[in-house]
Order: structure tokens, then sequence, then C-alpha cells
């Protein structure tokens, strides 16, 4: 077994450059046992460090992004399995853009938790004021991240308080600045850090900008789970402030106006729910029901309720997701640019869109807001099962003699099976109204891929399209 010891700090470019070195030679992934100052010791001994080889060793930079945010992982196996996908990138350049592999998906998944950690580390660090004899302020700052994130974590700090002198400390080590660079030193006991006169007044704010109308305590816990909460000087109030919302939220209601303004009525005819035994008797119907839908909370965020189109006497529907970002803000199904590649690869398969009957699983758009932009959220089990009493409405009305499920959701929903899509792809299976469903990719997901996958998974949809216009010939 070959040993690689990497150091506490820059673990990252120590790895990088072994890993170099034994890839040149192409050293198998199981002999090296890459170890950190907290492994386990070797009890069989070591070989020594081959020499570089001949082979080249090429890394693309989308692979040196994900190792980077990799290197922080706290899992033990994070440097092997970073290995493992360096040799395999030497053969198969493309596995890292093929989200259903193994390997790609556990690194992929780890890297996210990683950019999660030091998001959370960005938001939740609080600042002490320190004694300081010079000109500049210093502050200091304690944080448990879940990863060891110090280096990956503070450039941050250095970019946005560069004008004074700090330190964080956690359990991996600490972080210093002085105005230069950053220095790394060994991990020291939990620093005792003074009361903050400046803790008053961000807590002042906290507690003003507070609306006890709007609780959602579990989304409070996502972005601010508890375990941060010793740490945070604002998180004191926060019991006391739910213990009053239910009294806040009366005297507001109190002070309210008594009578509603004339736009009032306009704005809750468009979200009053419908009966639940309100049974369509038309698809007109349906769909005008479907547009005051109300079945679960991606009404309230979503522009409107996205309702079928096409031709009603069809013999094919197509199933997808969701609506995305266009569809919701038009009202129409397949009008961003997965639906342009999904009617493209109509035309080509030789079905004219319009003659088709084009629909999603879930009506309403969800998202979440980044900025400006509002980034698309798969909706989970409860969106499809609330979402299926209209699909069944719409199913009944257009009676196809084939459906088309695009994507996992989608095949969900018209069959029940939530099982991984890719050995499923291609194939048909019963839908829950007995119908036939054949299985494909979902345009969004091609969208994604690169290169060779990418040129793979459109083939594939083209092919179940043409497979469809086969099997509902002649329409």
């Amino acid at each position: 077994m070959i040993r690689v010891p990497l150091p506490r700090f820059g673990r990252f470019d120590a790895w990088r450059s072994a890993a170099r070195q034994l890839a040149s030679s192409r050293t198998a992934p199981e002999v090296v046992a890459w170890q950190t100052d907290d492994s386990a010791p070797d009890l069989f001994g070591a070989e020594p460090m081959p020499a570089a080889g001949d082979a080249p060793v090429t890394a693309t930079k989308d692979f040196l992004d994900l190792a980077r945010q990799v290197a922080s992982h706290s899992d033990p196996e994070r440097f092997a399995l970073l290995y493992t996908a360096l040799i395999r990138l030497q053969d198969q350049r493309g596995f890292l853009a093929n989200p259903a592999d193994p390997l790609t998906d556990r690194l992929s998944k780890m890297a996210k938790s990683v950019r999660r950690d030091i998001h959370k580390m960005h938001a939740f660090v609080r600042f002490h004021e320190l004694p300081s004899d010079g000109l500049r302020r210093s502050f200091g700052a304690w944080f448990e991240p879940e990863h060891p994130i110090l280096e990956a974590g503070t450039p941050f700090f250095a970019k946005r308080f560069a004008d004074m002198d700090w330190l964080i400390a956690t359990p991996e080590g600490i972080a210093r600045f002085t105005g230069e660079a950053i220095s790394y030193d060994p991990p020291a006991p939990r620093p005792d850090l003074p009361a903050d006169a400046s803790h008053g007044l961000w807590a002042t704010y906290f507690a003003n900008i507070f609306n006890p109308a709007r609780i959602k305590t579990d989304a409070m816990r996502s972005e601010m789970p508890k375990k941060y909460w010793k740490n945070l000087p604002e998180t004191q109030l926060i019991p006391d402030m739910l213990s009053d919302a239910p009294r806040r939220v009366q005297a507001m209601a109190d002070a309210g106006a008594s009578t509603a303004p004339a736009r009032a009525a306009r704005i809750t005819a468009k979200i009053r729910p419908m009966p639940d035994d309100a049974t369509p008797e038309t698809l007109e119907q349906a769909a005008a029901q479907a547009s005051h839908c109300t079945r679960c909370e991606l009404c309230h965020a979503a522009t409107q309720t996205v309702w079928g189109q096409g031709n009603p006497r069809t013999p094919l529907m197509i199933v997808g997701e969701a609506p995305g970002d266009q569809e919701d803000l038009q009202g129409k199904p397949f009008v961003g640019p997965a639906g342009q590649l999904l009617r493209q690869s109509m035309e080509k398969a030789g079905i004219d869109p319009s003659r088709a009957w084009l629909t999603n699983a879930v009506k309403h758009f969800r998202f979440t807001p980044r900025g400006k932009r509002r980034i698309h959220q798969t909706p989970d089990a409860g969106h499809v099962e609330a979402c299926k009493w209209w699909l069944t409405q719409e199913r009944g009305f257009i009676q196809p003699r084939l459906t088309l499920a695009l994507g996992a959701t989608a095949a969900r929903a018209l069959t029940g099976n939530a099982k991984p899509l890719t050995p499923r792809r291609g194939g048909i299976e019963p839908a829950f109204d007995g119908g036939d469903t054949l299985i494909s990719w979902h345009p969004s997901l091609i969208l994604r891929l690169r290169d060779d996958a990418k040129e793979q998974a459109l083939h594939e949809l083209q092919s179940d399209l043409a497979r469809a216009a086969e099997m509902i010939s002649p329409m």
C-alpha cells in the first residue's frame, strides 16, 4: 500500500501534486492510502511513492473545480474518490457529465454539501470586537462547520473586511488576517470572546424586521439550523417572538382596514378554491377550474396555472414534469428552451406538435428566487399527488391511445412507479387509468448534459418519439 500523507492546510494542492505523479504511472486507486493528520495509522507499513511515469495526465477545469470543493468535505474517502475519478477521466473524458454515474453522483452531492456549508459560514459567523493597540480594529469569531471548510470559506471575509484584523476559530483550526494574506494555525481551545455592544443593535434590528403574520418555523430551521443558534446573538430572541406572535397578529388585524379595497375582489377571485366535488363536464370547464386551483402551496408563488394545449382529439398525449419560467409567464406548456427542443424533436420524428396534446403532471411552477432569477425546483411527491386530480380529468377528456412520459416526475404521476428512469427509458408501462405509457427523457435533462451524453440522450428521445409516431399512426 502506498501511503500519501496530506497536511492539515493546503491539502488540495498537496493531493493534486501527488495524484498527478501517481496517475502518470497509472498507479491503481486501490493501492493508494490518502492520509490526513487525523487518519488512522498504517498498521502494515507503506510502499514508497513511485517515480513519475511517462503517461500524460490531463484534467478538465470542471473536474478541478469539483475536486477543490470535494477536498473540503469531511468524508475520509474524499481524496480516494477524487483520485479514482482522475484515473477514470484519462480514458472516459465525459463520465462526469453523466449525473446517473454513481461516482459522479456522490462527488456532486459532496460538493453541494460543502458549498452549502460555506454559505452557512458566510451567513452565521458573528464577530466580537477585541482590544486593539493599533490603528486597525480587531475582531474574533467562533464557528462550527460540518466540514473542514476553513481555507475554502475564509477568503470571503478577507475581501469583505479588508480594513480590519480578524480571526475565525473553528474545531479545524484558526484563520488570521492582518491586512495581507490569511494565515492558518492548528486548532486551539475555543476562545473566550468578550461581549460586543453592536450585538445589541443587531438584535434590535432583527426583532423589528420580524413579521409575526408570516411565521414558517420549518423554513426558519431550514435556513438557520438550530445547531448554529448558540453562537448567534439574535436567536436568543426567537422563543419570545414566536410566543408573542399571535397577540401581535391580532393587534395588526384590529388596526387594519374594515373595508377591503376595490381591487381585493379581482385578486381573490383568481385564487378562490373550487370545491373538490365540482367535477367538470368539459375540457374547457376543467381548464377554468384549474385556473383557481389551491390544492397545494405552489399556487401562491406561481403566476398562473399552466393547462395542457393542443388537439383534444389526438391519440397522443405528451406529459412533462411541471411548467418552467417561460411557461409560467406565458401560461402555455413547453414554450421555454426545453419545450423548443421537444418541438424540434417531434417535427424530426414526423409529429406535428399542434396535433398532439402537450401538458404537465404538475400545473404550477415550483421555483426558488435567486436575485432576479427564478430557479426551477423539481415538484415533490405531494405536489404530484395533489395535481393528479387535474391529470385524471385531462386524460378523461382527451382519452389518448398512447402517452409519452418525459422524465421521472411524469413517469411517476402516470404509472405510480418511482424507480430510477434509466432502466425504464424506452419501455412501455401501464398508466393508472390503464392506458399505455412510453417512458423517455425530459428535454430539460438533455439540455443540462454535455458532449457525448447529451448527444446520446437526444438520440434516444428522438427514437422514442419516432416509435410513438409509429404506434399511433395514422395520426
